[in-house]
């Protein structure tokens, strides 16, 4: 697997207000300096433990996202460093950032996770918890933790005209939400098997992890 020729090949295919995030959980940190050495500073981890200990020992100019579900009692953690969280689903998380956020005197950007898919193993909230969200006094009067768009996740399946109805469902949901909320600029949607679909319908951050790093081995 050569990793620095496939980030050359994403980055060549992905159009221009696409970034990419490299998906790094369970790879060794020689794996994450290869992506790093071809140019690619935004990583994705699944974990916040192990995204601690890569951003401790790797260079301090890579932008860390954290794209797993979060458990709040963890968020201290990567409170320092993390430069955007894709999964948020409840107001409650969104308070415990912003106060580990103002303790580290940062301010964190967020994603809320809408659930799209058909799957129950998803997470995510549905559009309208996400609008309450975003609408609260509580959300209004954080400091420290800006909700700057919304990530979801299709059902896992080969059933293209699926993907691509549930995509255009959350791209759909985000136009108009940044008609109120214009401070809304990033739609995180597409994974390896389903990112070009993803980008057709409007994607500003696709999550690629094998298909740069190869099968992952989980312990």
């Amino acid at each position: 697997m050569d990793i620095s020729e496939n980030i050359k090949k994403y980055k060549d295919e992905l159009p221009e207000n696409v970034r990419l995030v490299a998906i790094s959980k369970t790879k060794p940190n020689e794996d994450l300096m290869e992506a790093y050495n071809a140019g690619q500073r935004i990583l994705g981890e699944n974990k916040i433990q192990e995204m601690t200990d890569k951003w401790e020992t790797l260079p301090k100019d890579i932008e860390w996202h954290m794209v797993g579900h979060v458990q709040r009692n963890k968020v201290k953690y990567m409170a320092p460093f993390v430069s955007l969280i894709h999964a948020v689903d409840s107001l409650k998380l969104l308070k415990e950032i912003n106060k580990r956020a103002k303790q580290n005197d940062r301010t964190i950007n967020c994603l809320l996770q809408i659930k799209i898919a058909e799957e129950d193993s998803k997470f995510g909230i549905d559009s309208e918890e996400a609008k309450e969200i975003l609408e609260s006094e509580a959300y209004k009067k954080m400091e420290n933790v800006k909700v700057i768009g919304l990530m979801g996740m299709a059902t896992f399946t080969d059933d293209e005209e699926q993907v691509r109805s549930e995509f255009k469902h959350l791209k759909s949901v985000f136009d108009k939400f940044r008609d109120q909320h214009p401070e809304l600029t990033e739609l995180s949607m597409g994974m390896s098997g389903d990112y070009q679909i993803a980008v057709e319908c409007g994607s500003t951050m696709v999550r690629i992890g094998s298909s740069i790093f190869g099968a992952r081995k989980y312990n």
